[in-house]
Parts: C-alpha cells; structure tokens; sequence
C-alpha cells in the first residue's frame, strides 16, 4: 500500500471535522475507524432493544482499580459517539477559557482566550447545520454569524414549561440543536437523545463533517480497521508508522502526519501502549491523566394531573447559574431537557419498578440533564494493562452537583411539579470524556501545544476531546469541532509554508 500523506485515526467528532477541514488541499488522507457503518435496522427505534439489551453497546469491559469490570456507554461506529449523541452544538461560554474559582477548587485557564476560537465556532456551526436563538441566554458568548437555521421548536408541554420557568424570573433557551426534526421523526416518533443516528435528521460527524470530506477524492476512509500502536521513529521526534488490523490482517502505513482522535480514553491508551517508558508523547507524564467526565444528573419532574405528551422534548436549556449560583457565591452548572423517557428507558435503568409505574411516571414527567464542571486532576486517570483500559475517575467538584440539584428541585416545584426524582450518572456513560491529552503552553505539563500538535513528535496532532484543558459545564461536541477546524487550518497553513 502507497501511504498517504496523513491518517487520521478515529472518525467522531474530532476525526471527521479536520477531514473536513483538509478536504480540497491537495494532500491524501486517510481515515481508519475502527468500526462500521452504523444500518437502518428495527433496533434504531426500539427502547427496549437500545436501552434494555443494550444493543448497541460494545464488546468490551474497562476496569477501575479494587471494583468490578464495566462495559461503558462508548460506541464503535462510523461517526463515533456522535451517532448517539443528543446533538446539542452549544459554545463554551467566553468565561470558560478563564481561569474560574468552583465550589469544589480551580477550573484553570485555556492557552488562548474565546475571541481565538470564535471564528471557527462559527464554521463548526455552517458546518453541522445548528438550529438555533442567539438573545435568549444571556450567558451567550459574541457570536459573528448567526446560526444557521432557527431553533427546533418547542412542544406544546415543553412551551408550557418554557412560560413557567420565566414567570419564575429565569432565561430558558433554545437549544442549539443539530438535528431536522421533520426529517428525524419521519423515520419515527422517538427522540433523538441517545437513540442512533441511521442517515435521517441528526447531524453527527458522519453525516456533516465526514460526508463534506469524502466529496474530495483525495481522502477515503477503512472501516473495521483498529489503530493498534503507533511506532515513533529512529530518533524519537516524530511518527514513523501506524499499525492496524483490519479483516483478521495486520496492516500499517508510514503518513508524514498522524492525527489521533479515538475518544480522550481510546487515544491516551493507543499512546501509553505504543512506546516503552510511559508511551508515546509522554515526556510530561501527564498522558492519561486529567481525565474529566462532567459531574450530571438525570432529574424527573412529576406532576401526576397532567400527561406529557412530547415526543423529542429536548428543546430547551437554561444558564442561570452557570456564572454564579444565584446568590452571588460560585458557578453551578448547566440545566437542559433530556430527550422525553418512556417507560421502556426507565425500567431498565430502576430495579424492580413494575411497567405500569414506569408507563405513569414517564408519561407525567418533563426530563431535564443536570450538568456541572468536573475540574482537572492528575491523579484522575486513564491506563492500560496489557490489552485492557483501566480507568480511574477521580471524581471534583461533586457538591456543586448537589447545591445545582437543591436549586433545580426548587424551580420544579414552583414550577407545579409536586414531585422531584434525580439521579446521578456513574462512570459507565462517559458520553463527555475529556482532557487526557490536554493542551497547554508548558511541555513540561501538557503533551500538546494550543494547536494539538505534540511537543515531543511534530508530526502527531490529537483533535478528539482529549485536548481539552477544562470541561466546562457544557457538552463538547462544538467545541472539539471548532478547534479541529482551527488545526485543520494550521496545517494547511504550515504544509504551504
């Protein structure tokens, strides 16, 4: 095989939109995802399939020190973990890239401020087709541009509770959505919060960003091809060789640039495997650690008198107290609809709850997402023992999860839901993984430089969300892409240099 000029392992979010970025410039690209295309079956729609037997999910466990093995929530498709992500496309706030002082210690501040990345915000959003308000949140960082299309609407219920979380003195939001929700249900009447994307409505990273770079028939992509190791070169400043197996056969290619974006967990393991001495671009030490995975909750508000009759629901979020609690004291976090539950999402995940009580309560209850930061913490980490992931999530910032959910109960309540059921999510949905290859401006304490280029290979970049130095109290998505387009366009730039 002739290799190309740059493999780009992993086709998420990160993945596919620097593919997009480099299409038309000329240089051969290739994309190895480990999975396959993700087929238009029964089970694309079917709760108890997705969420009960656990269909979808993969064959494989990760291990946490001292407890039980766990099969996680991360998905082996083309498109990555976007094929089941709830497509909220929002923008980190222009505080986030501060440093910010939280109840539970210090989020620290990014190696360059929003006004940096504001452009290729903007493009991330042309790119994914946002649906969206700007004027309603008033958290809402500069925008250039508008979004692209106006906001998904809301549901008769979910415009209910939009009028009831006002009249209580708050600024609930139009979700920036990337999703057709006409073209969505016209496949089915379901949400599309955690229900896969088979090509109808949703735009995740194959749809978007994958789609716009294979119209360049300089960049192509291999399905079923697993990223085993990469080897560095004789003298140890850059990449060599990338090993995969595909079909049973053992395959490698020798690209002048290797861009790496598994998943924050996937890609700090491929790197601790891939070298002797604490793996590759590790001279930090800090590959696999600073691992984040936003401290959330799920939350039920009930109200007995009253059906919910949405079918997506997941229109709207509020920021009220994502700058400061409401009172003056630090940030809490980020409130948003979950896509509406049924009772074939709720009786699996609460033991011994009988199908009727299920049916009742997710029939009377409006589903919110309860999100705050999860702040960096080197001793949270990702490792590896052979062939197996271990994953220690040393978990911050976990009471400003408690006072968000105090708060939120209240506004239920006022709000005329009598009753208030949360929960939080455990480590086996690390939907929001991040931060385990994180950038910086020391290489003494980042793998990275601000433009995801590895300071000890020159030729490695990570664009998945590994490079985040912070997590924010928003979902990621948006923001991997904006930055994947920022690199995409630094390389552009270097190569005609």
């Amino acid at each position: 095989m002739t290799s190309p000029d740059i493999v780009i392992i992993g086709s998420g979010i990160g993945g596919a939109t620097v593919a997009a970025g480099l299409a038309r410039s000329g240089a051969s690209v290739l994309i190895l995802e480990r999975g396959g295309r993700l087929l238009d079956t029964p089970e694309c729609v079917d709760a108890k399939a997705i969420f009960g037997a656990g269909h979808y999910r993969p064959q494989e466990m990760w291990r946490e020190a001292g407890r039980a093995p766990f099969n996680p929530g991360n998905y082996y498709y083309v498109g990555g973990n976007s094929k089941f992500y709830g497509a909220v496309l929002i923008r980190f706030r222009r505080e986030d890239f501060s440093e910010i002082e939280h109840f539970g210690g210090v989020s620290p501040a990014w190696p360059f401020p929003y006004e940096e990345l504001e452009p290729w915000y903007t493009k991330a959003e042309a790119l994914f087709n946002v649906r969206g308000a700007l004027g309603e949140d008033p958290t809402e960082p500069f925008h250039s541009a508008p979004y692209p299309f106006p906001p998904v609407p809301d549901e008769p219920a979910i415009a209910r509770v939009r009028e009831k979380l006002k009249a209580q003195g708050l600024h609930p939001a139009s979700l920036p959505l990337g999703v057709d929700h006409e073209a969505w249900l016209s496949r089915a009447g379901t949400p599309w919060d955690a229900f896969p994307n088979a090509g109808r409505g949703k735009m995740d990273a194959e749809t978007c960003a994958l789609a716009a770079a294979l119209e360049d028939a300089d960049i192509r992509l291999e399905t079923e091809a697993k990223v085993e190791r990469l080897e560095a070169a004789a003298d140890g400043k850059s990449i060599a060789r990338v090993h995969y197996r595909q079909g049973g056969e053992r395959k490698s290619v020798g690209p002048k640039l290797v861009i790496l974006s598994a998943g924050a967990v996937n890609s700090a393991a491929l790197l601790l495997r891939s070298g002797e001495n604490g793996g590759l671009a590790n001279s930090s030490g800090q590959v696999g650690r600073n691992f984040m995975n936003h401290n959330s909750a799920a939350m039920l508000a009930i109200d007995p008198r009253r059906k919910n009759d949405a079918v997506y629901q997941k229109t709207l979020g509020f920021n009220d107290f994502y700058l400061e609690d409401g009172n003056g004291g630090r940030p809490l976090g980020n409130v948003q609809l979950l896509g509406k539950i049924s009772g074939d999402i709720l009786r699996p995940n609460v033991r011994f709850l009988p199908g009727p009580a299920a049916d009742f309560i997710a029939g009377r209850s409006v589903d919110w997402y309860l999100m705050t930061e999860d702040l960096p913490d080197p001793e949270s980490r990702v490792t590896v023992d052979g062939a197996d992931i271990l994953l220690q999530w040393r978990r911050t910032n976990l009471g400003t999860l408690k006072r968000l959910t105090r708060r939120m109960r209240e506004i239920c309540r006022a709000s005329g839901y009598p009753i208030v059921l949360s929960r939080p999510f455990d480590k086996r949905t690390p939907s929001h993984q991040c931060g385990t290859v994180r950038m910086g401006v020391d290489p003494a304490t980042a793998p990275l430089d601000p433009f995801c280029r590895s300071y000890d290979h020159r030729n490695l970049f990570v664009v998945d969300a590994g490079f985040l130095p912070t997590s924010a109290a928003v979902n990621p998505a948006l923001t991997v892409a904006a930055q994947a387009l920022r690199v995409a366009d630094h390389i552009r730039q270097e190569e005609r240099a």
